[in-house]
């Protein structure tokens, strides 16, 4: 069968760029007079809160900003995109995930978006990872809040020693 060189529907629509739209809020609270706060959640029980100094926000973010981009096109092709309406939460969700779990680290990325007559508005970004090795599993499940806050929460499985989990949130 010989194409006639247009564009399929997979070249037409692109991933929503998750990478590129944190670092973007990364830069504007770089450069903001927010107050930003860590609260660190020790056993479950104890929160810790401590004000975080603008210089070190970037590396707090650091699980954030270092995702696989996989709106780019050597990701593209490894991933699907689903798209819906949640009337109960009033947003749309793109979801995406991996056609070879196994072989990625990323397994679901969400996007909600909260639609607007005036445009609509980036509310939420969940990204699930799973990085596992011969000696260890980490798994970490990372909730940005827009304009709002991050919370990584990460969990931690050595061989022969008792998983771990650290939760950080980080609100401007």
């Amino acid at each position: 069968i010989i194409s006639c060189g247009g564009k399929t529907k997979e070249d037409k629509e692109p991933f929503f760029p998750v990478l590129s739209y944190i670092k973007s809020q990364v830069a504007d609270i770089d450069t903001s007079l927010y107050s930003i706060r860590k609260l660190i959640v020790v056993d479950s029980l104890k929160t810790d809160t401590i004000y975080l100094h603008r210089e070190n926000f970037r590396n707090e973010a650091k699980d954030f900003l270092a995702i696989p981009d996989i709106s780019s096109p050597s990701y593209r092709k490894r991933y699907v995109e689903e798209k819906l309406f949640d009337e109960t939460l009033n947003r749309v969700l793109l979801t995406y995930t991996p056609l070879n779990p196994d072989k990625e680290e990323i397994q679901r990325q969400e996007v909600l978006i909260k639609p607007d007559p005036s445009g609509d508005k980036v509310t939420n970004i969940i990204i699930n990872s799973v990085i596992n090795t011969r000696n260890s599993s980490v798994q970490k499940n990372l909730l940005w809040k827009v304009g709002e806050s991050f919370q990584p929460t990460i969990t931690k499985q050595l061989a022969g020693q008792p998983e771990k989990t650290s939760i950080v949130k980080v609100i401007w």
